[in-house]
């Protein structure tokens, strides 16, 4: 069974070897990989988190995992391999999370955390993946995550009307580093908001002067898991669909367009292996990620972009060990804060969703899995982003059938 799992075709560089292949295009790609990470997506935990009623040692912990235990496996994948696979968190999968705290406690999440985690392993060592990648169709996942992330765009244009003088700043200075490519390649965009939302907080007197913030390292906060049919039903197929084929099949495709070829069971079953680590201190499951891949394989020599991935692990193990002090960072700052990042990095998923959804088939079993998912309606205890996968299914099954056939040609 377990020679579906890859093994490596190269021997591992040598510690010289990685010094002389990591020159300062792939140190760069590097550092600005992991500052992508550092922002948006971190503010999707923190806005998750705090929104679930977490306490700030149960986000550090989260951090902790996405970036410790996720760099750790992102530099020996690379080292192994040769190959830019950086890996880090699912944010879809976040963002269900965030949706079944509502009505869920976080031990029963974190019981379907290891599950999940199980089931992909087992995908990958049988070479299951491409089959169950292939079960539901594309687009009535898309709806589904569509109605998901559609919140995130809602609370950042809430944001603009509540606290129009911190997101107002935030707002421009991103649209004037996305719309000045130049300009953005130096800052990217996500970090130019962020730095003007630090200034304006500060400038503001909007931190409270009696929170302190100094260095800290970890100390991990263990999780008891609770084993709950509800939360299994509601969170396992999800959790493994968004990584396996929202996340890992984009970060596939990116690697792939570069030129690499990326061992698939393999990954499945790292992604699998980091799900149920990082569930031990509360963390989500683990996934190959398309944007910071992105970034890696954006420039340079395909045989030396590895070293560029190496970097991105380095600098999340250092991120992930100081986890407390970020995270208080970005907890004391206002909330419009939190809610204009998280809003600002998902709105250019949001649109490849619902891009995804409703351009090719299936359009009606998605806007179904869509509208079933944003109405929020948990039935039998089990959230409402299941039941979308499931009606949106349902709906493509009984009212468009022919379009499960083969995809015509243009």
């Amino acid at each position: 069974m377990f020679n579906r799992v890859e093994a490596p075709t190269q021997t591992p560089p040598t510690p010289a070897k990685i010094l002389a292949d990591c020159g300062l295009v792939y140190a760069s790609n590097g550092f600005i990989g992991w500052l992508f990470a550092v922002t948006a997506p971190l503010a999707i935990i923190l806005a998750v988190g705090t929104d679930g009623r977490l306490s700030e040692g149960e986000i550090a912990s989260w951090v902790f995992a996405a970036f410790f235990i996720n760099g750790l496996l992102t530099v020996l994948v690379c080292w192994l391999y040769r190959q830019p696979l950086t890996f880090f968190w699912t944010i879809p999968g976040t963002v269900l999370v965030g949706q079944a705290l509502t009505h869920l406690s976080f031990a029963q999440v974190v019981g379907a955390y290891y599950v999940a985690g199980g089931l992909i392993v087992l995908l990958g060592v049988t070479g299951s993946v491409k089959r169950v990648m292939d079960l539901v169709p594309m687009p009535i996942v898309m709806g589904m995550v569509a109605g998901v992330f559609l919140r995130f765009g809602l609370d950042l244009v809430h944001a603009v009307f509540a606290d129009t003088v911190i997101a107002g700043p935030m707002i421009l200075a991103w649209l004037i580093l996305a719309s000045l490519p130049m300009l953005g390649r130096r800052c990217p965009p996500i970090f130019g908001a962020l730095v003007v939302g630090a200034l304006s907080t500060i400038m503001l007197g909007r931190v409270d002067p009696s929170t302190a913030v100094g260095f800290e390292f970890i100390t991990p906060v263990f999780q008891k898991p609770a084993w709950s049919a509800a939360a299994m039903i509601e969170l396992v197929a999800p959790l493994a669909i968004t990584v396996l084929v929202i996340q890992n099949g984009q970060g596939f495709a990116i690697v792939r367009a570069a030129g690499h070829n990326p061992p698939i069971n393999t990954v499945t079953v790292i992604c699998g292996v980091g799900a149920v680590i990082s569930a031990v201190v509360g963390g989500i499951s683990t996934c190959l990620t398309g944007p910071t891949n992105a970034i890696v394989v954006g420039s340079g020599e395909r045989e030396r972009q590895y070293s560029a991935g190496i970097i991105v692990g380095i600098l999340a193990i250092a991120f992930g060990l100081l986890a407390p002090t970020f995270a208080r960072l970005l907890l004391v700052a206002p909330k419009s804060v939190i809610a204009t990042l998280a809003g600002l990095a998902m709105l250019r998923v949001l649109q490849g969703a619902f891009k995804a959804a409703f351009s090719t088939r299936f359009s009606l079993g998605a806007l179904l899995a869509f509208l079933v998912t944003v109405a929020d309606q948990p039935w039998l205890n089990i959230g409402a982003a299941f039941w979308g996968l499931i009606v949106g299914l349902v709906i493509s099954l009984l009212l468009e059938r022919p379009e499960f056939g083969p995809k015509p040609l243009l």
